[in-house]
């Protein structure tokens, strides 16, 4: 089976410099271009059966642009949201500094500071995803391709899961507006064939 992680496209918060997570921002009209490229990109290369969407608007978008072009079904699935920032979500960068300055060493894995998500939590809700999508959709192989559209948090922390990596370390899996990352999976085997494809871009 394949799986298809894609990245929502640029968003009003990537302009304003402003702390998204789980504050609910729309893609901006560049955002919907990246979408339909990365659509287009996709149904020439890797059209799924199937998509899975986070709820947040940016997200969603993304998904529905991509259905439409590979006339795929869109399903919602909140627990692909972003991580929750708490009481960051939507300020501005330079005045969340003010208000919640980071703690003395930085943030702790299990921190739950200005009311976010910590870092394990974070992490157990993508392995609580990842159990479940392994069960409903992997073993028994309804779908030859499913793609999941998410953002830059989740697909990194997905893909700490999926390679079985500690909650702690300093390994990062970046992933750019429209991002693309491929993988595939057999009962034998796991395999990453390529990530943050963005060729699609190279127009816009």
């Amino acid at each position: 089976m394949e799986i298809l992680l894609i990245r929502h496209g640029q968003s009003q918060a990537d302009l304003e410099d402003r702390h998204e997570g789980r504050a609910d921002f729309p893609l901006t009209a560049l955002g919907e271009r990246q979408a339909r490229a990365a659509a287009d990109w996709i149904k020439e290369n890797y059209p799924p059966d199937l998509i899975l969407t986070s709820t947040l608007q940016r997200a969603r978008k993304t998904a529905e642009i991509i259905g439409e072009a590979v006339r795929a079904s869109v399903q919602l699935e909140p627990t692909l949201m972003e991580w929750n920032n708490g009481l960051l979500a939507g300020l501005l960068r330079s005045e969340a500094a003010l208000r919640f300055p980071l703690p003395e060493g930085g943030r702790k894995p299990h921190d739950t500071f200005a009311e976010t998500e910590s870092l394990i939590e974070f992490r157990a809700r993508a392995e609580v995803f990842w159990s479940r999508f392994r069960h409903e959709y992997v073993e028994p192989q309804r779908h030859a391709r499913i793609a999941l559209v998410s953002h830059g948090g989740m697909i990194n922390m997905l893909f700490h899961c999926y390679l079985s990596l500690p909650v702690i370390g300093d390994v990062v899996f970046s992933t750019a507006d429209t991002g693309i990352h491929l993988w595939t999976m057999t009962p034998q085997r796991r395999r990453i064939v390529f990530v943050n494809r963005l060729e699609h871009l190279h127009h816009l």
